[in-house]
């Protein structure tokens, strides 16, 4: 256990950003998972409005430092380019 204060502070900052951090990840997932859902039940219109909100949530990551830039730009060409195969 740390001794100094701003030690401990550090500790109280970490655990909040661990949290938010948690969170946001979370619905990265989500919304990805949701356009998969969308895919596999082959209805193109929910896949494509899903598949906005999901860039969207991707892209936010980006910017919060969640996911690097290559890594969403990949995430959402693969996506893109599944809603495209739906027929």
């Amino acid at each position: 256990m740390a001794n100094h204060k701003s030690a401990q502070k550090r500790i109280r900052q970490t655990t909040k950003r661990t949290e938010v951090n948690r969170k946001r990840k979370s619905q990265i997932k989500t919304a990805i998972r949701a356009v998969m859902d969308a895919i596999t039940a082959k209805q193109k219109d929910v896949a494509a409005v899903a598949l906005k909100k999901a860039e969207s949530t991707i892209m936010r990551g980006v910017s919060k430092g969640i996911l690097k830039k290559e890594t969403a730009s990949r995430k959402v060409s693969r996506l893109v380019a599944a809603v495209k195969k739906v027929a």
